[in-house]
């Protein structure tokens, strides 16, 4: 800047930059990619449950002169305007699309947050939720839904099991009653199965209802 108006060869750099003493000013921007961390924010989701969210932010400057002319301090602005930006779109969405749809929310936080710093020459890379704090009652509540959806789970596997070893047995009980030597055999393998165990005692009970082996004639 010379006499504080906008030089023709601004914004000058990188290298050498020759300037006349106390008329020309000149200011520095970094157009790396920048990062802030968003302080803790508390809040209130659309289903009514009170949540504290961590983010961060990654931006650089595309246009330094509109940095400079348009915005005061545009880090802090930048601060400013994803805070309430984030506020804003948590609030519209519920508990559970806030804990399952955490990309899409961050998308739609950096394009609306770009709307407005793209007028300051500020481009916004990406927008992270990193964490989300639930209240201590609301994890208890949420671990014992959990925990009652694997049980019910659970038994429903377990019936369907029971359901199908039912169906089974009840085809190998057909097979056994339409030839009487099957039963015998099985018969003998179970006792050969308990006999395996020297720590066992078997008591045969009689009379022992056994199917008889006729010999082939």
């Amino acid at each position: 800047m010379r006499f504080g108006r906008i030089r023709k060869d601004s914004p000058a750099g990188p290298g050498i930059i020759w300037m006349i003493p106390c008329t020309d000013d000149i200011q520095m921007m970094d157009l790396r990619t920048q990062s802030f961390n968003l302080p803790p924010q508390e809040i209130l989701t659309k289903d009514s449950v009170t949540v504290t969210v961590d983010a961060v932010v990654y931006f650089h400057i595309q246009k330094p002169l509109h940095c400079l002319l348009n915005i005061q301090n545009n880090q802090y602005a930048t601060e400013l305007i994803t805070v309430a930006t984030l506020r804003n779109i948590l609030g519209q969405h519920s508990l559970y699309n806030l804990l399952t749809r955490r990309e899409s929310i961050s998308f739609k936080c950096r394009t609306d947050i770009d709307k407005t710093t793209s007028r300051w020459g500020v481009v916004i890379e990406r927008v992270e939720i990193k964490d989300v704090f639930l209240p201590f009652e609301l994890q208890k509540a949420m671990a014992a839904e959990a925990e009652g959806t694997r049980v019910a789970k659970a038994k429903i596997i377990e019936s369907e099991g029971e359901i199908k070893a039912a169906e089974n047995l009840k085809e190998a009980s057909q097979i056994m009653m339409e030839n009487p030597h099957i039963m015998l055999l099985r018969y003998l393998q179970t006792l050969n199965a308990i006999a395996s165990n020297n720590s066992a005692t078997i008591f045969f009970p009689f009379p022992m209802d056994l199917p008889l082996v006729t010999p082939e004639r």
